[in-house]
């Protein structure tokens, strides 16, 4: 298994992350590129639920039980089973989701390890025996290619680079009993919160109608609330229009807050500074509405509406119910 490939899963509350079947889906094809081994890992309390879901992807998954996980911060719980498991076993490269949770283990193992890191990544390709990693840099004005100058190291990849698609066949999950390779300070759980929502995360959303500073306060965003409903979809948010208070982190949109792929983005009066641009650039079909016909975002919209959101998404709302009734 030595210069494999590994795939670090994130086991949550649920099961499997969705950004973990999507890095394994990119493993398989890198493996194939590169004539090398794909094996999954996942290390949690109760790994087999996270493990069985990643073996649907993957051929060989390896589960790694961390009882201390159950009552503690993740990834300081899992990183030393983790980095002794890598020691043991010498894959070639680890990639692991650009989730929260992700990037802390990462920064963790690439300490324990002395690993190098390409965070982010939007899409890698296997060349010259090695991977090439492409980045957004400079809030999404450049795209750049690295590679490692080692033969090992850590890739961290961006939530919806890569769509997920399961294996042809159903891979085997292999317990793992390994001990830390180093204690870790223990981080307490004190507590977790779930966010309730009744729409789809709109990481998974295939419809988002996002709002921006145009919306001009809380309020504002009822009309977008009431386009979203007509549509099936979920709201997203600017960063200025989060940092207003108007609407939670968790709608946040961009550079700084989430990347979506949905099949329609409806953005409601949004400038499209490049910041916000990265964070939904590669959605299906992209329509705009702004009152300044200059917007940058009618530079990248397939469809961009000159006029007042106030009057239009509305009438968009109400023309989509006639249509239903």
């Amino acid at each position: 298994m030595a210069g494999a490939l590994w795939v670090v899963g994130e086991a949550t509350s649920e099961g499997l992350a969705r950004v973990s079947t999507e890095v394994a889906t990119l493993a398989r094809g890198l493996g194939e590129a590169s004539k090398r081994d794909v094996v999954g890992v996942v290390a949690a309390a109760d790994p087999s639920t996270a493990a069985e879901e990643l073996a649907r992807y993957i051929p060989r998954v390896l589960a790694i039980a961390a009882p201390e996980a159950a009552d503690r911060s993740a990834a300081p719980a899992i990183a030393g089973r983790l980095a002794a498991l890598v020691e043991r076993e010498a894959p070639g490269h680890l990639l692991i989701g650009a989730t929260p949770d992700g990037r802390d283990l990462t920064g963790f193992l690439s300490a324990l390890l002395g690993w190098g890191v390409l965070v982010n990544a939007g899409s890698v390709e296997w060349t010259d025996g090695r991977p090439a990693v492409e980045q957004s840099v400079f809030g999404g004005k450049l795209l750049t290619t690295s590679t490692f100058t080692d033969d090992h190291g850590i890739i961290t990849v961006r939530p919806n680079s890569t769509t997920a698609e399961p294996a042809s066949s159903p891979g085997k999950v292999e317990p793992v009993d390994v001990a830390p390779s180093v204690e870790l300070p223990a981080v307490t759980l004190v507590e977790h919160v779930d966010e309730s929502s009744g729409t789809v995360p709109i990481e998974e959303a295939r419809v988002i109608v996002a709002g921006g500073r145009g919306v001009g306060g809380p309020d504002g965003f009822s009309v977008v609330e009431e386009l979203a409903a007509a549509l099936g979809g979920s709201v997203g948010a600017t960063r200025a229009a989060v940092d207003a208070g108007w609407i939670p982190f968790a709608q946040q949109i961009g550079q700084t807050g989430k990347i979506v792929k949905p099949d329609l983005y409806l953005a409601l009066g949004i400038s499209g500074a490049i910041q916000h641009k990265v964070g939904m650039q590669t959605a299906g079909t992209i329509v705009a509405v702004n009152r300044d016909p200059d917007a940058p975002i009618g530079e990248f919209a397939d469809l961009f509406v000159v006029g007042d959101l106030f009057e239009i998404a509305p009438a968009i709302a109400a023309e989509l119910r006639s249509r239903s009734g």
